[in-house]
C-alpha cells in the first residue's frame, strides 16, 4: 500500500469519527428518548390488555347471557308430567304440563272404529307440538319445559307459566267455549333481553300420524290430506298418493289441517305464517297393517313480539268435517279473517262444488231436519233430480225416436250410396233428410251429458257427507263404508279383500242400462254407423266391469246412489218406450215436412254448421280427384 493510499483511509477515518462526535444526543436528548420510548411501551401493553378485558368481558357477559337464560327455566327443566282437562258437551282436551301443550283431544258422541262411544282424534303417541323461541345464545323448546298451571273458576281456561319469580317467564293461556274452537294465546314477558333486536318470529313444529278411523282403510286414505289455506283465498293440500317431503310454500297461509276423511285438527294464527322457507309441510302415506293414514308434519313461523307486548295468537279446531258446523265456527273465530274453513270439507270443481253448495247441501239439511233416514234422503234426491232433469230427458228421448221411426226412410234415401267413396254424398244426404223433418241426430246424447255433472257432483258430495257414518239402511250397517257380502284376509289385486253387495248392483244396473242404451242407438243408426256400433257395444258392455273393480272399495252410500240412479234411469226410458207410438210419430213428422216444403227454413245451428263442413270436404274431394285424374293423363 502506498503513501497517498494510506493519507487517504485517515482522512476518511477522521471524516467519520468527526461525524459521528459532532451528531451524538446529548445527555437531555438521551433522556428524553429514554422516557418517550418507555411511554411507547406503556401505551401499547394499555391498549393490548385493553383488548383482553373487553374480550373478557363479551365473554363473561355471554356466559352470564346463557346463564340467566338457564336459570330462567332452571326450575322447569325436571319435574313430573301433570294432565290437566278443558271440556265441553262436544270435545274433551287433554293437555300435558310438560310442553303446555293438548296431549289427547277425544270428540264426543262420534263412534271409533272399534265401537266406543267417543272418538279419540289423537293422543300423545300419534301428535306432537312444540313451540321455539329463538334466544341470543340458545334455541327455548317449550317441550322441554315443565309449566304450572291455573284453571279459570269457569273452567274453561288455562294458563300455564314457566320462568322465574321476578316476572321473567313464558305464559301460554287457552280457552274453549261451547264448541270445538280452542283459543291460545302465547307471551314471553320481561324476556326481552334474552332476544336478538330482530326476533320477530316463533317456530312452531306439529307433527301427527294421522289414524285411521274407518272401516276402509283405501277409501279414507283417498281423502286424508294436509291441507292448507292462503290469506289470499282459496285451499291446496298436498298430494294424497304420493309422499311431500319439506314442501314449501311461496304465499302466506292462515291454517294448516291434519285431515282424514271425516274428522280434522287445524291450526290456525291471527297473524298467518309466513311463505317460503318459513313454512315447511310433510305428508307421507303409511301401510294399512300400520293402522294409520298419513304421517304429517308443519313447520312454521308466526309472528312473536319479544317486549312482551303483543301475544301470538293461535286457534284449533278439533273437529268433525261438517260442511254447515265449519262455517258456524269460523263465524265464532275473533281474528275476523275469511278462513273457508267449509272446503275442508271437498264438494268438487267449480262446476260440481255450484251444484252441490247451491242444490244437493239445501236439499239435504231440509230433508234431515225431517228426521228422514239418511237411505231414504239419496233415494228422496235421486228422484228429485231426475223429477227436474225429466223434461230434457224426454225431449231428447223423443228426439231419438224420431230418428229411429226415420231409419227405414233414410235407408231408402242413401241406398245409392253403398261405395265407401260415396260416405260423403251419404251423410250430407242424411243430413238434409234430417232438416226437412226437422230433426237433430245429436240430441239423443243429451240424457248421459244431463246427467254427467249430477253423477260427478255426487262422486264428490256423499264420500264427504259425515252425515252418513254410522247410518244403517236395510242390509247396509254403515253408508259411508262398504257392505261386505263376503271378506276374506288376503288382498287380491283389483278386487282387494272383499265383494260389496252395493257395487256389484251398480255394475248390474249400469249394464241395464248400457244394454238399452245401445239398443235405443242401434234402432236409429244407418249403414256404417251401424256396423260402427256394433264395435262400440263392446266397449260400452265393458265399462260395468271397470266400475267395479273401481268401486268395490267406495262407500256404500255412493255405490247405493249410483244404482237407485241408474234403476231409475232404465224406467224412465223403458217408460218413455212404451208410452210412445211409432205410428202417430211418423205421422207428425211426415206433417211436419209437408210445412216445411211449403215454408222452407234456412239450415241453421250445429246442422248448418255440420253441413257446411261435409260441402267444404266434398268440394276438397273433387278437386283431388280432378288433380288425380289430371297427374294419370299427364302420365300417359
Amino acid at each position: 500500500m502506498d503513501k497517498n493510499t494510506i493519507i487517504g483511509f485517515a482522512l476518511i477515518a477522521a471524516v467519520l469519527f468527526g461525524f459521528t462526535w459532532f451528531n451524538q444526543p446529548t445527555a437531555e436528548d438521551v433522556e428524553a428518548q429514554r422516557i418517550s420510548d418507555s411511554l411507547a411501551v406503556i401505551n401499547q401493553q394499555k391498549k393490548e390488555q385493553a383488548e383482553i378485558a373487553e374480550i373478557q368481558r363479551q365473554a363473561a357477559a355471554a356466559k352470564a347471557m346463557a346463564e340467566d337464560s338457564t336459570a330462567l327455566f332452571f326450575n322447569n327443566m325436571n319435574g313430573v308430567e301433570g294432565r290437566v282437562t278443558l271440556e265441553n258437551e262436544k270435545i274433551a282436551l287433554t293437555f300435558n304440563t310438560k310442553g303446555a301443550v293438548v296431549e289427547k283431544a277425544v270428540i264426543k258422541n262420534f263412534e271409533d272404529l272399534n265401537g266406543a262411544k267417543d272418538l279419540t282424534l289423537f293422543d300423545k303417541t300419534t301428535q306432537s307440538l312444540n313451540f321455539i323461541f329463538t334466544t341470543k345464545e340458545q334455541n327455548i323448546s317449550t317441550k322441554d319445559l315443565y309449566f304450572d298451571v291455573k284453571k279459570s273458576a269457569d273452567g274453561k281456561q288455562l294458563i300455564f307459566v314457566a320462568g322465574d319469580e321476578a316476572g321473567k317467564n313464558i305464559s301460554v293461556t287457552y280457552s274453549l267455549d261451547k264448541d270445538y274452537l280452542l283459543s291460545c294465546s302465547i307471551l314471553a314477558n320481561g324476556m326481552s333481553g334474552l332476544f336478538a333486536p330482530n326476533t320477530t318470529s316463533i317456530d312452531i313444529d306439529w307433527q301427527e300420524r294421522c289414524k285411521q278411523q274407518e272401516k276402509g282403510f283405501s277409501f279414507e286414505n283417498r281423502y286424508a290430506t294436509l291441507t292448507y289455506h292462503f290469506t289470499e283465498g282459496g285451499t291446496d293440500y298436498l298430494n294424497e298418493t304420493s309422499e311431500k317431503t319439506d314442501e314449501t310454500v311461496d304465499e302466506n297461509i292462515d291454517w294448516v289441517a291434519f285431515k282424514n276423511q271425516f274428522f280434522s285438527a287445524v291450526m290456525i294464527a291471527k297473524d298467518g305464517y309466513g311463505s317460503g322457507d318459513a313454512v315447511k309441510l310433510t305428508s307421507v302415506p303409511q301401510e294399512k297393517e300400520t293402522g294409520f293414514l298419513k304421517y304429517y308434519q308443519a313447520k312454521l313461523k308466526t309472528a312473536f313480539d319479544p317486549t312482551g307486548v303483543k301475544p301470538t295468537q293461535l286457534e284449533f279446531y278439533y273437529g268433525p268435517n261438517d260442511f254447515r258446523l265449519l262455517q258456524s265456527v269460523e263465524e265464532e273465530s275473533t281474528f275476523g279473517k275469511d278462513l273457508e274453513l267449509e272446503q275442508l270439507v271437498y264438494l268438487g270443481w267449480p262446476l260440481f262444488r255450484y251444484i252441490n253448495r247451491w242444490f244437493t247441501l239445501y236439499v239435504f239439511d231440509f230433508l234431515r231436519e225431517m228426521a228422514i233416514p239418511m237411505g231414504v234422503i239419496l233415494i228422496l234426491i235421486t228422484l228429485l233430480l231426475k223429477a227436474i232433469t225429466f223434461p230434457m230427458v224426454k225431449k231428447s228421448y223423443m228426439s231419438s225416436a224420431k230418428m229411429r221411426v226415420l231409419r227405414p226412410k233414410l235407408d231408402e234415401a242413401t241406398k245409392q250410396y253403398d261405395k265407401p267413396e260415396d260416405a260423403m254424398q251419404k251423410q250430407q244426404a242424411m243430413m238434409q233428410l234430417y232438416s226437412e223433418y226437422g230433426v237433430s241426430p245429436l240430441s239423443g246424447c243429451l240424457p248421459m251429458l244431463i246427467q254427467m255433472p249430477i253423477w260427478i257432483a255426487m262422486f264428490n258430495f256423499v264420500p264427504n257427507a259425515i252425515q252418513l257414518r254410522r247410518e244403517s239402511f236395510l242390509w247396509i250397517d254403515d253408508l259411508s263404508t262398504y257392505d261386505p257380502i263376503v271378506e276374506w284376509g288376503t288382498n287380491i289385486w283389483l278386487i282387494g279383500d272383499h265383494l260389496s253387495l252395493t257395487c256389484i248392483l251398480f255394475c248390474v244396473a249400469n249394464l241395464l242400462y248400457s244394454w238399452m242404451t245401445m239398443r235405443q242407438q242401434k234402432d236409429q243408426m244407418v249403414g256404417q254407423q251401424a256396423e260402427q256400433m256394433k264395435m262400440m257395444q263392446w266397449m260400452m258392455l265393458l265399462m260395468p266391469l271397470m266400475f267395479f273393480f273401481m268401486f268395490n272399495d267406495y262407500s256404500s252410500g255412493l255405490n247405493f246412489y249410483y244404482f237407485i240412479s241408474l234403476f231409475f234411469s232404465a224406467a224412465i226410458m223403458w217408460t218413455l218406450r212404451k208410452t210412445t207410438n211409432d205410428e202417430k210419430l211418423l205421422a207428425y213428422l211426415e206433417a211436419r215436412r209437408e210445412e216445411n216444403k211449403k215454408n222452407p227454413k234456412k239450415m241453421s245451428g250445429l246442422a248448418a254448421r255440420l253441413q257446411a263442413m261435409q260441402q267444404q270436404q266434398m268440394e276438397l274431394q273433387k278437386k283431388r280427384e280432378e288433380l288425380a285424374r289430371k297427374n294419370a293423363a299427364l302420365r300417359k
